[in-house]
């Protein structure tokens, strides 16, 4: 009888895991789907992209939607209490969007042939690390830890290199961008695996967590993708 429970509660929770890993990684697909339509949409349109960049350079539109993203994330990740499923979910569905418009740049500096087999790399790199993150047995918070320090060297060293400029500090820092991405996918996704392992939650924090967790995903794909293509691109 005990052992019968045992398994009862264990099933509930592989129903609940999975249950949330194929939510989360809907909305993530969604999120990039839409990013990148809007992203080959505004860079296929001369008419839309002549309000993001002209010949006197970026416009303040174009630099609005540069900043946009982070102010997004930062709305999302400060007012995760405050705010509610759904409007979690549209900022999400409103960040991937105006994500794609900053994301038409890219066919600007690089050829379409080089994106798409960049993105298509960035894919299996992407699987391959969430397939580990959610099989492996091993506690990756330690090595998560490490990745989110290596995050955080990241961004000072770019910061850095924007007054240096040098190509081969930014040479490193691509390659510790990839590494550090790749990383943290495995870790996000583990993260996620055990939120869904979590008893008790209602209905609202499903979905809260759902949002957010396709939002994590999402950040790791996307610049485990541009740094990628640092490498991949081919320059016009």
């Amino acid at each position: 009888m005990e052992n019968n429970q045992y398994i009862t509660v264990e099933g509930r929770r592989e129903v609940a895991v999975n249950h949330l890993l194929r939510r989360v990684f809907l909305l993530m697909a969604t999120g990039i789907g839409l990013t990148a339509v809007v992203a080959w949409y505004f860079s296929s349109n001369p008419a839309l992209f002549s309000r993001l960049i002209n010949e006197q350079g970026m416009t303040g539109l174009g630099i609005a939607v540069m900043i946009a993203p982070l102010a997004f994330v930062l709305i999302m990740s400060i007012g995760y209490q405050r705010l509610s499923a759904p409007l979690l979910g549209l900022l999400f569905g409103i960040y991937s969007s105006v994500n794609g418009i900053s994301f038409s740049f890219i066919f600007l500096a690089y050829t379409a042939t080089s994106i798409y087999q960049t993105f298509a790399i960035a894919a299996g790199m992407f699987g391959i690390m969430a397939v580990l993150g959610y099989t492996t047995k091993v506690d990756l918070t330690r090595f998560g830890s490490l990745m989110f320090m290596g995050l955080i060297g990241i961004i000072v060293a770019s910061v850095v290199n924007f007054f240096l400029n040098s190509a081969a500090f930014d040479y490193i820092i691509s390659i510790a961008g990839v590494v550090v991405f790749t990383g943290l996918t495995a870790w996000d996704v583990q993260k996620i695996k055990r939120l869904g392992e979590s008893s008790g939650m209602s209905g609202a924090s499903f979905h809260k967590i759902s949002v957010m967790g396709a939002l994590t995903l999402y950040l790791d794909f996307i610049n485990l993708f541009l740094f990628l293509l640092r490498f991949f691109g081919n320059r016009k």
